[in-house]
Parts: structure tokens; sequence; C-alpha cells
């Protein structure tokens, strides 16, 4: 006599792939990516820390975006705007095509496009901008080139005054004089 009661009914598994019941994990749909919304990246706190660099060696070249709370260092061929809350140098030889936001900016390569914000700009004797500038103060070596315009040392804001008396440059008075 058994202690126990047995059951008669048994359970069967299968032995091939067809003959098992499907589960919620055989599913072959893959889930919806969805992108996710840009955001403005946040004001770095100033932790006395040395920020970090990231390097574009000399023989890579790179299409894309750079944003981020380091500095960058373009020593090859960048294609792509740079927003970064730190330093940005494209070395001799190195090249950036697009536009520029960064703290401060070293240009001693080729920079094709804006600068649109930055507190200081440095263009370096071997240093070419194909762009405007848009910085707090720039500083130009003997030897450096660039075509564009270049905005700078106004208070955030306050804007150009240009227009004012642009305007009226060369312009002949309607007085007859």
């Amino acid at each position: 006599m058994a202690m126990w009661k047995e059951t008669t009914t048994t359970r069967l598994t299968p032995t091939t792939p067809e003959a098992r019941e499907p589960s919620k994990f055989d599913t072959l749909s893959k889930p919806e990516l969805v992108p996710a919304a840009a955001a403005a990246p946040l004001p770095r706190a100033d932790t006395g820390l040395p920020r970090k660099e990231s390097l574009i060696a000399g023989d890579i070249a790179i299409e894309g975006k750079i944003e981020g709370g380091g500095s960058v260092r373009v020593a090859g061929k960048f294609k792509g705007d740079v927003n970064v809350q730190g330093d940005l140098t494209i070395e001799s030889g190195a090249k950036l095509t697009g536009s520029v936001r960064a703290d401060k900016v070293t240009i001693a390569g080729e920079l094709e496009g804006n600068v649109e914000q930055s507190s200081h700009v440095d263009l370096l004797q071997t240093g070419v901008v194909i762009g405007d500038l848009t910085a707090g103060s720039v500083t130009v070596a003997a030897g450096a080139r660039m075509r564009g315009q270049a905005e700078f040392g106004w208070a955030e804001g306050e804007g150009s005054k240009a227009g004012k008396y642009g305007s009226s440059f060369g312009a002949k008075s309607g007085t007859g004089s």
C-alpha cells in the first residue's frame, strides 16, 4: 500500500519544437524604438576636477554630432556640429566642418562653419576660419586667415550696433549739399 495517492494523468514533454505549446517568449516581433527628445545639456557644476578631453586622432575621419560636458581635441577630420561645455581645440592640419559651441575655441587647423557661441576664440598662426564668429573675445595671431564676420566684445543680449551706423555710412544726404 502506497502512502501517497498516485495521479493517473502524466504530462508528456514535447520532443520537437513543433509539438510544444507557444509561450509569450516566442513572439518574433521586436519592440518599437522611439527616439527620445533631444534635451539641452545641463550646465556642468564646477567640481574643481579637471575636465576630460576626447581626441579625434589625426588619421581618423568622423561624421556626426558631438555633445557633452568635456573638452574635445580634433587632430583629424570631423564633419558635424560640436556643442560642448568645455574647450574645443582644432589642431594644425585638422579640419572641422560644422557649427561650434564651446567655452573656449582654439583654432590651429581649419574650421568651415560658424562659432555660434564661445567665451573666447584663439585663431592661431596656422588657423583658417571660413564662417562667422560670435564670442566674448577673440585673439588673432599674425598669419591666421578668416573669411566671414566676427562679432565679439558685446555683452550677451546687447547685440551689435553695426546696423545703426553701418547703414548710413557712405550714403549721400538728400539735402543737395
